[in-house]
C-alpha cells in the first residue's frame, strides 16, 4: 500500500468547473435567464444557458432555440 501525493486521487468538480459554472450563473442571470422557472422549457433553457454561457456571450438566443 503506497501513501503518498498520487495515492489518493479526489473526485469531484475540479476548481476550474466552479469557476466555469459560477461563470455561467453570472452570464445567465445577466441575459435574463432564470426568470419564470414554474415552466419546463425556462428550466431548460436556464440550466442550458449556465452551461452554454460562452454561446450566450457570442448573441445566441437559447429561448429561440429551446422554444
Amino acid at each position: 500500500m503506497q501513501i503518498g501525493r498520487g495515492s489518493m486521487r479526489r473526485r469531484g468538480i475540479s476548481i476550474v468547473g466552479v469557476v466555469y459554472l459560477v461563470i455561467g450563473l453570472v452570464v445567465a442571470g445577466a441575459h435574463q435567464y432564470f426568470v419564470a422557472w414554474n415552466i419546463p422549457g425556462n428550466i431548460l433553457e436556464g440550466l442550458a444557458a449556465i452551461v452554454l454561457w460562452p454561446l450566450v456571450l457570442f448573441g445566441v438566443d437559447l429561448h429561440s432555440l429551446i422554444a
